[in-house]
């Protein structure tokens, strides 16, 4: 049994020529489908998440001033989406839906949210494309209600989880694994101690073998559930990556992180993360590769 839940039924306006992908989500559920990779009975609409769980991650006023758009116009314009009441929807949408891949994948062994991985958010404010960090209230959330008590993030955007390290460094229960580009936004990281930063146009061999050098020490230890950001704008192809990688490179990178899991039984929630191509069929096309990997590995 798989379940992989979406939020783009949650429709929200943006001006034209807008950089964030907006129409990426619809057309990677639908490719998942006509190529016969997730079967659509098994895709699932989110539900938006309840409003007191923003509170494990983030302050009252930032959570209340921006469900109300009465933030400060400055900490709105931060976040690089133009705030609507539609926008809202979405935002709690998907992360609702990653909180229901990952009770799912606790219940499965594999689940995923074909949106996420908003690692940009901190406390009190949002910052690129990212209004709320889901993997850090799902976390919190998990292991408040005694779910788990061992968490692995493993954040593979191109861009550094600056928002994740901000709000979860100190948690004893979670361990944050990721590789960014050195030279690329956030440009004020805040790193963790497994963190690996890549210099620009590191190809897929130096990228592969910093990810299997970087996971290494981690290998014997025990978690009880995996978080995956698999964000494909390290794409060579990618208007706001600089990694260089080929599609094959991020396909053998999705196949070493979904063994790394199933071959230690642990249960992983997979989330999109980022991918900015122009045009945009580049990114669809490697976030479909993802799940064309995880369907292999998880055998669903």
């Amino acid at each position: 049994m798989v379940e992989v839940f979406y939020s783009d039924h949650y429709i929200f306006p943006l001006p034209h020529g807008h950089r964030f992908p907006v129409e990426k989500y619809s057309l990677i559920r639908q490719g998942l489908v006509s190529n016969n990779i997730v079967n659509i009975d098994h895709l699932k609409p989110a539900d938006k998440i309840d409003k007191k769980d923003l509170y494990l991650a983030h302050s009252p006023h930032y959570v209340e001033g921006f469900l109300k758009g009465t933030l400060e116009p400055k900490k709105l314009k931060k976040i690089g989406i133009t705030w609507s009441p539609q926008y809202v929807d979405r935002v709690l949408a998907s992360i609702g839906g990653c909180l229901q891949a990952c009770y799912s994948s606790l219940e499965f062994g594999f689940s995923g949210l074909l949106a996420g991985g908003t690692h940009h958010a901190g406390f009190d404010e949002g910052e690129g494309f990212c209004a709320f960090n889901d993997f850090a209230i799902c976390c919190l959330k998990l292991i408040h209600d005694k779910l788990a008590k061992n968490i692995l993030i493993i954040d593979l955007d191109v861009h550094q989880g600056n928002g994740n390290a901000s709000l979860l460094n100190d948690n004893p229960y979670i361990t944050i694994f990721c590789i960014h580009s050195r030279k690329n936004y956030p440009f004020k990281k805040i790193l963790s101690p497994h963190s690996i930063s890549l210099e620009e146009n590191t190809g897929d061999q130096d990228y592969l073998n910093s990810l299997e050098q970087g996971l290494r020490p981690l290998k014997n230890k025990n978690f009880d559930l995996i978080l995956y950001q698999a964000g494909v704008d390290v794409l060579k192809e990618d208007s706001l990556g600089n990694l260089s990688l080929t599609a094959q490179g991020i396909i053998e990178r999705d196949r070493f992180i979904f063994s790394f899991a199933r071959e230690r039984n642990i249960p992983l929630a997979l989330v999109l993360g980022g991918g900015y191509s122009k045009p945009i069929s580049h990114t669809v096309k490697a976030h479909i590769n993802t799940y064309k990997v995880a369907k292999n590995i998880f055998n669903f």
